[in-house]
């Protein structure tokens, strides 16, 4: 699971975008609403009294007549949790929907290592022990190396994952699955609703990144197959064609539809990442509304 270094080159251009404010007790590189004492300039208000005369901007002065004084932005450490299904599900496909996660982990956790946010990655099976990536690029290699070591097999839990993140602070958390989970199946819009608004709660910026493999998305099989579920291993004999297809298709759209409203609805990012995309294309073309650039 290695990623160039010309894109890791590129990728440092962009930083992720947060959807509350940033904590307010550790110093990272994130702007806070909250004004500060940092050196990046924010705007101009009006001179009042007990504020410091240090800030006056006498040039202001000059052309107004009135005192103003100069407003900076604060800069704050944000925290980027990322939660990777590692159910049995997840290595299927080829390239199997387990890589991609992984190399959608890495440049995400690049992303808020870059800009000198918390970046905490998380096995879905395993919530109470999470890679913390230390702080800066270097951060990268140990996470690239946990995420190289992630076993896919068994079963999660997404929902009770999600029960279990600790409350550190204000942040983004993302959910990269395939969600092929049976409360996701049979109530998709009632079970996401509820993650959703949990990580409202806790202050975060829900992402779902559907991880889905090119073969899922686009059947090509025909005939009679035994479909092997890998996760409890029974079997289901069906007959592949035309008709059958369609209504896979039909299935297929209506449930990606209905995670994708639910998320509009909480004012969640979501996108179906393919196995079979560019990846160079998903990560700057299709997830492009998750960054500021």
């Amino acid at each position: 699971m290695m990623l160039d270094g010309a894109f890791y080159e590129k990728l440092s251009r962009i930083r992720l975008q947060m959807g509350h404010k940033s904590s307010m007790n550790l110093a990272g590189n994130r702007k806070s609403v909250q004004k500060g004492s940092s050196t990046e300039f924010s705007d101009f208000r009006e001179y009042m009294p007990g504020d410091d005369i240090r800030r006056i901007d006498w040039n202001a002065y000059g052309r107004l007549d009135r005192l103003y004084v100069k407003e900076y932005m604060e800069e704050k450490e944000a925290f980027v949790s990322v939660l990777l299904d590692t159910s049995a599900s997840m290595d299927y496909g080829i390239p199997p929907k387990s890589e991609l996660a992984c190399k959608l982990a890495a440049a995400l956790g690049y992303l808020g290592l870059n800009n000198m946010d918390r970046v905490l990655i998380y096995d879905m099976k395993h919530m109470q022990s999470p890679f913390v990536a230390n702080s800066g690029k270097r951060g990268i290699m140990g996470l690239s190396v946990w995420l190289d070591s992630c076993v896919f097999e068994g079963t999660v839990d997404i929902n009770e994952a999600v029960k279990q993140l600790p409350a550190k602070g204000p942040g983004i958390t993302i959910l990269l699955s395939d969600f092929l989970q049976e409360d996701f199946l049979e109530q998709s819009a009632e079970t996401a609703t509820k993650i959703l608004r949990f990580l409202n709660y806790r202050k975060q910026k829900p992402v779902f990144l559907h991880v889905l493999a090119g073969e899922e998305l686009q059947v090509d099989l025909t005939g009679t197959k035994n479909l092997i579920d890998k996760e409890d291993k029974s079997m289901l004999r069906i007959t592949l064609d035309a008709s059958s297809i369609g209504i896979y298709e039909k299935n297929l759209k209506a449930y990606t539809g209905s995670l994708q409203e639910q998320c509009a609805k909480a004012g969640a990012f979501y996108a179906i990442c393919n196995t079979s995309r560019d990846f160079y294309r998903l990560i700057f073309e299709d997830l492009r509304m998750l960054y500021d650039i």
